[in-house]
Order: C-alpha cells, then structure tokens, then sequence
C-alpha cells in the first residue's frame, strides 16, 4: 500500500519541482524604468519587455498620450502617460507617407548636387522636430514635482531606455539610476562612434552607403557623411537637449557625454550582418534577440502558401511605419509579381494596384516571423528595417531590398556585401528591373540562398541565445547597482587629452627647444672657433 502511495506521489512532485523551478526567485525580481522611443524601435523593446516580465520584474513605462504604438492598457507593465499640448508624434503614419513621399520624390529626380541637399535637409528637419519634441516630453516631466517625487520614492533599479532620442537618458541621470540602453543609434548616428574608437578608413558611417572595404571616393563619401552626423550632434541635438540638462543635471554637461555615461549597451547587431569595428567591455551583441521560432499560420493564410506548390512563395513587407510605396510604385510592384510563378503575400495599405495579379494575396497586416519560417518561403522583399532582416537571417530566407528612408540604406549595403541580398533603387525602379531582381534572388543557381544558409547557420551557432545574453547583463547591472568597472572614463577627457595633444604639445616643444638650443650652441662654438682661427692669423 505504502509503495504505491509512493509511487502515485512521484507525479505530483514532479509537478510541484518543474512548477517551483519555473518561479522566479522573488530576491531577484526588480524595479525597471523603462524609457522607450515609439515607431519600429518600440516593437523590439516590447519584445525585450515581455521577457522581463515573465522572469518576474516589474515594469513602468513612460510613454507620451500621443503614441500610436505604446500601448497604456496592457498587463506586462506599468504606464506613466505624459500628458502635454506642445507634445507632437512623428510616428503618425499619415505624417510618415508624407515624409516618404517627398523622400522619393526627391531620390526619383536629378542626382545632382541639389537633390542631395534637398534630401539631407527633409532628414535633419524630421530629425530636428523629434528632438524638439523628445526634450520637451523630458521638461515636462521634471517640472511636474508630483511626478519626479514618485519616481524618487519608487526606488527603482534601473532605467533601460533607446538613446535614438535621448529623454530616458536625461530622466535617467536625473534620477541617478544605473542606466542600460536597447540600442544601435543614438542622437545623431550609430552607437559605437559614441565610445570606442572608429576609423573612418573603414568603418561606414550612416548615410555613406559604403562598405568596410572603401576606394579613395568612398573615403570622401564617409567623411562628409560624419561631418553632416557631427552638424547635427553640435548645432541640432545638443542645443535642444542643453537647456533641461542645464537646469535639472548639470551645465557643463551634454547630452553626448551622458549618452557616453550608460553603464551597459545592449547593441541590436551582431558580427555576423554588422562589419568588425572596434569594441568596448560594456557592449554587447544582441543582434537577432527578437527573432523566436514559428507558430502554425491561420488556416486561410496556410491554404493559399500550400497552394503554391514546388515554385513558393514571396514576402513582401515594408515594416512599421511605412504601410506602402505610393500609387505610381505600388503599380510597379503589382506588375513585376503578376509574371512570377511564384505565389505572392503583400502587405499593403491603401487602395490595391490596378495590375495586382492571381497570384498575389494583399493583407493590412502578416504574421512575419511564421511565414519567413514556412517552408515555402523563398524569398523576402523588404524595405531593410532590422526587425525585418534579422527574421530572415534567422530563417534563411535571402532578401531583395527597397530602402527608403533612414538606416535601411545601411543596412541592405552589408547584406548585398554578404551576397544575401540584392538592392534596387526606389529612382530608377521600373517592372521589368523588379522582375529580373526578383528572378534573381530565386534562382537557385545564384548563390543568395547557398550564402544565407551559411549566414543563418553563422548567427544560430552562439554559446548563448541573443535574448539570454541581454537578460543575463540586464540583471547584472541591477545586481551590482551599475557596471562601471566595463565602462571607459574617456568620455570625461577634454579632446586635446583624448588625442594625446597635450603630451604631443610637449614633446614638440622639448624637440624644438632642443634643436634651439643646438642651433645657439652651434653659432656660439663657431664664433669661438672663428675668433681663435683670426687670432692666429693676426
């Protein structure tokens, strides 16, 4: 009788051990504060968010009350709504199809010297309006005293915030709390030139369209494309950000050299897409931490894949924010998927193309990652935004890519130097250019799909999945209340120290006063030795 009871209980204790295991430790559960940029980049914070809340953290966001992204009733986190007349959101989709209409209308005419400018200043104005808006969202949170004294006395053990606009760094330093970023730009580039040391030689700046491997000309491209990220740091970003720091931090501070303070900066890149560059202690790769295995597809949308048979299907999507290309483009698009054999899902909004063929399924939304992990996918068509290409990367779906705006230049540039993708021109495209392309990327006997097995296969092969990895440091610093012994205090050196001036400075002068004080020695031997020569002559 005792046996079996024993043997009956044997169950039940497995169950109570696999259900203890999967609690976690209260003593480990944390406070977070979590300052997020919206759009694209919040999809990925959530993502992260998520995790820390099922590993039993406690989560606050700040989110403004014009987000269209940030969710204020959700059950993982915490909302602090900002609530301000003054507060705009550039992550309007309406307001976006119309900076990305410009953007276009701008690429398709002249390459001259003047569509250039044209282009670079519809950037810095959209870029100067976000920053304008992103200090005052701060501001207004610091002059609310009933606000700041709650956050004090909440105690919190972390702010993790996106520094691509920089409130959540300012609150966070306000605060004083050890501060991790979910980042790969910042306010007026990519993360790394903000800390570790980046030739120009052959590391491509944003906005150069170059490679790690640069002709003379190419050089010249990706300097003047620091010096415009430069114009925008100096003459843009640090004054709009200056007053709040000024008042609240402190005035001989910047939002550059806070940035610069993170304790910890969890990179959304790996070495695998991103081309090697020097690094620092407190940086770590977390490329591809969103990207998970697939679930099953609803059942209409898993009818029409199996129905493409032996030929599959292509994806198309352009992220977020851009819902589509504009009527003249989306003809275009239509056109060049109605000759493949292939079956097509596009996501699309607005009103369908005239020349949409049989094969093409139109959607206002897909479930991304379970189709790119589908058998039967072949081939991505992308805009280039990260979330996008890591999913492929991780399910080995090579990519034809349409960059608009912003990184995604970039970005297709190191997966076409990959020979994972190819990338066309949004102002030269026409049906038959898209039609070839496409061809192309699905020809087996083209090695974009041999390449992106072996890329998948290079960013799968980690002693540690990327979302582990940045949960470990994320509880790292709240167990050590920061992370300061990784972090390099170069950041506080005036440039002169940075660069060794001063030391230069010195041994210049050292070098020169000893060469005077030869040239003097000289000149007074040969008097002497002139002097006694006439002497004896006399």
């Amino acid at each position: 009788m005792d046996k079996h009871k024993t043997i009956l209980l044997h169950p039940q204790i497995f169950v109570l051990v696999a259900f203890l295991w999967s609690v976690p430790p209260l003593s480990l559960a944390a406070k977070i504060l979590v300052y997020p940029v919206d759009g694209s980049h919040w999809l990925n914070m959530d993502i992260l968010l998520r995790e820390l809340h099922q590993r039993g953290h406690k989560l606050t966001v700040v989110r403004s009350a014009n987000s269209w992204y940030i969710p204020e009733n959700t059950t993982h986190y915490t909302p602090i709504t900002i609530h301000a007349d003054h507060l705009t959101s550039l992550e309007d989709p309406k307001y976006m199809a119309s900076f990305l209409k410009r953007n276009i209308d701008i690429q398709r005419g002249e390459g001259s010297v003047w569509s250039f400018m044209a282009l670079q200043k519809e950037v810095i104005t959209l870029l100067e309006e976000s920053h304008k808006s992103s200090a005052e969202m701060v501001r207004t949170i610091l002059e609310d005293k009933k606000l700041v004294k709650t956050l004090k006395e909440s105690k919190y053990d972390l702010m993790l915030t996106d520094p691509g606009f920089a409130g959540g760094v300012i609150l966070g330093m306000y605060l004083g709390l050890p501060m991790v970023f979910n980042v790969r730009w910042i306010t007026n580039g990519e993360g790394h030139f903000a800390i570790a040391p980046s030739p120009l030689s052959y590391i491509p700046t944003i906005g150069s369209r170059v490679t790690d491997k640069m002709s003379f000309a190419n050089k010249m491209k990706n300097i003047l494309h620091f010096g415009i990220g430069q114009y925008i740091d100096h003459l843009i970003t640090r004054p709009l950000y200056q007053g709040v720091i000024s008042k609240y931090i402190d005035p001989n501070s910047n939002v550059y050299s806070l940035i610069q303070g993170a304790d910890l900066w969890l990179m959304r890149v790996d070495f695998v897409f991103e081309f090697p560059r020097p690094t620092m202690p407190n940086v770590v790769y977390i490329g591809g931490f969103q990207c998970k295995p697939s679930k099953p597809l609803p059942n209409e949308l898993e009818k029409f894949v199996e129905s493409s048979g032996d030929h599959g299907v292509v994806i198309m999507s352009l992220g977020t924010l851009l819902g589509s290309l504009g009527p003249d483009i989306s003809e275009i698009v239509a056109s060049a998927f109605a000759r493949l054999p292939q079956k097509v899902i596009w996501r699309h909004v607005g009103e369908k193309p005239s020349k949409l063929g049989n094969n093409t399924l139109i959607v206002d939304w897909l479930p991304q990652n379970d189709l790119l992990a589908h058998s039967k996918t072949k081939a991505f068509m992308t805009h280039g935004g990260t979330n996008g290409i890591y999913e492929a990367i991780y399910h080995s779906v090579p990519m034809l890519g349409l960059p608009l705006i912003f990184d995604q230049f970039d970005n297709m540039i190191r997966l076409e130097a990959r020979g994972v993708a190819q990338v066309l021109d949004v102002a030269t495209l026409d049906a038959d250019i898209l039609t070839q392309a496409l061809k192309n990327i699905l020809d087996e006997n083209q090695p974009y799909q041999k390449n992106m097995r072996r890329m998948s296969s290079l960013h799968r092969d980690t002693p540690l999945k990327p979302m582990d990895s940045a949960i470990f440091w994320l509880e790292f610093v709240m167990r050590h209340k920061g992370a300061a012994h990784l972090r390099t205090e170069s950041y506080r050196l005036p440039w002169y120290s940075y660069y060794c001036v001063d030391v230069l400075m010195l041994i210049v002068s050292l070098f020169m006063a000893v060469c005077l004080l030869l040239v003097l020695l000289s000149k007074a031997l040969l008097k002497i030795f002139v002097k006694k020569r006439k002497s004896k002559k006399d």
